[in-house]
Order: C-alpha cells, then structure tokens, then sequence
C-alpha cells in the first residue's frame, strides 16, 4: 500500500509522544480516557464465548489494555497474542506484563503475519488515516478484515468511527466508515451471524462477526 512507511512513521511519532505525555494506558494510546475505553471494550468482549484456554489475537495491541481488561474484568483462560506494527508499543507491553504466562506480543509488519486463533479483534486501529486518501484507506481496511477473517476460527471483531458523528467535530486526518457499508461486506463474505453494534453513546460504531 502507497504511502505505508510514512504512516507507519507519522503513527510511531504520534503514539510516541502520548506515551510520553500520559504513560501506558488509555490516554497514552490515543483514547480520549479510561471510560471510553471500557466502553468499546464492553462492546468487542460480547463476541467472546470462552471455552477452556481460548486463543485471541489483539491486532494493534498497543500497550496491552485488551488484555488487562480481560484477565481483570472477566477472568478468562485464554492464551493471548497482542500484535503491533510499532516496536514501542511491544516494548512496552512486555515492561507492563512480564510474568505472563498466557500473554505474547509479537511485533508485525501486516495482518497477514497473524497466527490462527479463535477470535480476533481490532480496537481502533482503522481510526487514524493522517494524509492517505480516504478510499485508499478503506481499500486497506477491507484487506485487513479478509486476513482477520481468515486468521480467525471462531469470530472477529473491530470498531471504526462512524459517519453519523457530529459534522463540527469531525478531523480530516480521521477516517469515518459507513457502518451499513461494513456490515454489508462482512455478511456477504464472512458469515451469516453478523451484528452491528451502535448504541453505545460513542461516535463510532461495533462489528462482531461469529462463524
């Protein structure tokens, strides 16, 4: 994809200095704050249904919030991959959680890279588009669902910012999906238990895809 290493630059700066402004959680991610965040996580969690040792891939881990709202929250057995294309975030997963026994984190380039797993889930990583023209980065989008759908056995599961945020607060170097578009594509071509997820007073919106 055109313009990728400079995104992937641009994304290391920006991550880079909400680290170093806020620390690792959800601030130091780009979230607004802590309640946000469990929001959305409330919403991706409902794809789960945990079985013994499940496996989860969290692509675009960041600093491991995902996982710490797992194992905190719901107490799940589950052995866990964080991916991420930005080594300081890795770095700081592993400071963050270096006893874990079910938790690895696994710098990558794309979701091709990916292991299988039962489920997968994206938070918020299809969000930020910086200078990328809007259709060539839903084209990547979508590329990106067909490797999660394809790493993934039992479900997957991500949010984007929806077009039915309020116009005036609206950012150019942020891209925003039609939700209608999204469930469209994953019905057709993933499976016939989708559901759209859109009620939960965020500007954005919920897929969850079950097989």
């Amino acid at each position: 994809m055109q313009h990728m290493k400079t995104i992937e630059n641009n994304l290391q700066n920006f991550y880079d200095l909400h680290l170093d402004n806020y620390g690792p959680g959800a601030m130091g991610v780009g979230w607004k704050n802590e309640a946000a965040q469990q929001i959305r996580f409330d919403q991706l969690a409902k794809l789960i249904e945990p079985c013994p040792g499940f496996t989860i891939n969290d692509l675009g881990c960041g600093v491991g919030d995902f996982y710490k709202y797992l194992t905190a929250t719901h107490q799940m057995d589950l052995q866990y991959f964080g991916y991420d294309m930005l080594k300081s975030m890795v770095d700081k997963a592993n400071t963050r959680f270096p006893a874990s026994e079910n938790a690895h984190w696994i710098k990558i380039e794309s979701a091709e890279e990916l292991l299988p797993a039962d489920y997968t889930i994206a938070s918020g990583i299809f969000n930020l588009k910086y200078t990328i023209e809007g259709s060539e980065w839903k084209n990547y989008i979508i590329e990106t669902l067909y490797q999660m759908n394809e790493k993934s056995k039992r479900g997957f599961a991500f949010n984007m910012l929806t077009i039915y945020s309020d116009k005036e607060f609206m950012k150019e170097e942020l891209f925003y999906a039609d939700p209608l578009f999204f469930f469209d594509l994953c019905k057709k071509n993933f499976s016939r238990n989708i559901a759209l997820l859109h009620d939960y007073y965020e500007y954005d919106f919920t897929i969850l895809v079950r097989k």
